[in-house]
């Protein structure tokens, strides 16, 4: 290698880690600033290594192929997402791997050049030809585009990508498809394909993203595309350069209250979880139940129908009232919408609601009557620029219908439309979803990174809704509690799947024990 930079790459596993997500502006802030600062190439130089590093460790890892024996194919688009390919090659090549790169059109960026000049002095194979099959390759990498894509991928870049993803779909047993920075074809911003959804991407089995994180990595269609992803900062540090975040415990664990000898049922809160019109008690038993599992003191169920059971045989802990016998101001917070339909009761009820100043979740009905009911909708936003913000955990849908749009254009920028809720509400809002987005009337904003398909399934909203609102009863800060609990909520669903539980077939009602497994294995380990 011709650059001298000795700095040795450092790479980070994104798991339970507050990192930051840096948008596509921020990171040519970071990549301009730091290029005048070091000598030239250095961070393509850097960016290489670092890949490279990643790919040798899981080389080395995978004993069941001689190394002599891997082989690399690598893709090399005309920018400097080529140039990162270049050089991974070069590495690889003078550390014993055999490489073979195809550059079908020549890179052109000065860096990239650099790097063209570098992998051939190294002796890489390079061919403007794709191989007649990928098959007898144990990694492909994907160096085509990376941030700043503006275009859909066409012509033969569209063909790799789709022959890369065939290979990643079939889930190798060895090897695997390694995208650089992003997965070819991926908004770094938004998670969604450039282009439309129809249009081609690369569907990575791993990613290495350099700088920084990104947020499209991690939510819509960036959890899927990017596969395992690896941060490689390559000496940058961009912690305070944004204010979004990937979830995790740092930044609600310390939210949590201390489960001390010298406390009480008080200790931890009342909470009531407002709905279940006549016919739809389900709901509020769902959630319910998954807040007492998640440690609130006391649960009360306050529901508006007639005829709902006078207790809930398997916990006979949950009180249930009709709602016109339950004094809501005497919570500590409610969990409201649950089944509580779309009548006039439903309505008037919310009315009532937002009179009392008691820590108030909405979910499911409530936000749909939020939406069509001018006068609500007021009265919550009012709520929060007095200080006392509601939360908002609203589905895509759900969250067009507050906006007054479609579902397809929240989830084209998930994170716009949950700023876009939090500044029309000044409420802190759960935009739900792969990639669930936590963001704050202040600008705050977090991506949760935990959760899978077993969710999508029937009443797992309500659950997700009696977790928040047991937090917000054990006074969590609305931010805090929210993060905490859509972490838990994903969570729970990744260690029950793998147990084997899911993703198919987990049942919404099987979500709250483990929650609770979690919340004492992770922050309440015990006094022996």
């Amino acid at each position: 290698m011709t650059n001298a930079d000795t700095t040795l790459p450092t790479l980070i596993n994104p798991h339970d880690r507050a990192l930051p997500l840096l948008t596509l502006t921020e990171l040519r802030i970071a990549e301009t600033q730091a290029s005048a600062a070091l000598p030239p190439y250095t961070l393509m130089a850097r960016a290489g290594k670092s890949a490279a590093s990643f790919l040798l460790e899981q080389i080395t890892r995978d004993t069941s192929i001689e190394k002599s024996k891997q082989k690399v194919w690598l893709i090399a688009g005309p920018g400097n997402n080529g140039g990162d390919a270049l050089i991974l090659a070069a590495e690889l090549h003078e550390a014993g791997i055999a490489v073979e790169l195809c550059m079908p059109v020549e890179v052109k960026a000065d860096d990239a050049r650099w790097a063209l000049a570098t992998a051939r002095a190294a002796g890489v194979p390079i061919t403007a030809d794709m191989p007649a099959s990928l098959a007898g390759y144990t990694w492909l990498v994907d160096g085509m585009f990376g941030i700043g894509l503006t275009r859909e991928l066409d012509g033969v870049f569209a063909s790799v990508a789709r022959q890369l993803t065939q290979r990643a779909k079939a889930r190798p047993r060895k090897g695997g498809v390694l995208a650089l920075d992003v997965p070819s074809g991926l908004d770094s911003d938004t998670g969604t394909v450039v282009g439309g959804k129809d249009s081609a991407a690369v569907h990575a089995t791993h990613t290495v993203t350099f700088i920084a994180a990104k947020p499209g990595l991690f939510t819509a269609q960036g959890r899927d595309l990017a596969g395992s992803v690896t941060v490689a900062p390559i000496g940058l540090d961009c912690s305070q350069r944004t204010a979004v975040q990937l979830n995790a415990p740092e930044l609600f664990a310390a939210s949590l209250p201390p489960r001390d000898f010298a406390t009480n049922k008080g200790t931890f809160g009342s909470l009531a979880v407002v709905g279940g019109d006549t016919g739809m008690c389900g709901a509020p038993i769902l959630a319910s139940r998954a807040a007492l599992y998640t440690g609130a003191g006391k649960v009360h169920v306050a529901l508006l129908g007639e005829g709902a059971p006078p207790y809930d045989p398997p916990h006979p802990e949950l009180m249930l009232h009709a709602i016109d016998d339950l004094p809501l101001d005497t919570m500590d917070a409610l969990a409201v919408g649950c089944g509580m339909g779309h009548g006039e009761r439903a309505t008037r009820v919310l009315h009532d609601v937002l009179r009392l100043d008691v820590p108030k979740l909405f979910d499911a009905d409530a936000l749909n009557l939020i939406s069509k009911d001018a006068s609500l909708a007021a009265e919550v936003t009012a709520r929060g620029t007095q200080g006392d913000p509601c939360v908002l955990t609203p589905h895509p849908l759900e969250a067009a219908r507050l906006l007054g749009t479609d579902a397809p254009t929240v989830q084209a920028d998930r994170l716009a439309a949950a700023r876009a809720l939090a500044a029309r509400f000044a409420s802190v809002i759960v935009l739900k979803g792969t990639g669930t987005v936590i963001a704050t009337p202040d600008g705050r904003i977090a991506i949760n990174p935990t959760g899978n398909a077993a969710l999508a399934t029937c009443g797992t909203g309500d659950v997700l809704g009696g977790i928040i609102g047991a937090l917000l009863a054990q006074h969590l800060p609305r931010f805090e509690a929210a993060l905490a609990g859509v972490y838990l909520h994903g969570l729970a669903a990744d260690t029950l799947s793998a147990q084997g539980h899911g993703p198919a077939g987990l049942t919404a009602g099987e979500l709250a024990p483990m929650v609770r497994t979690l919340l004492n294995r992770l922050f309440y380990p015990s006094h022996g």
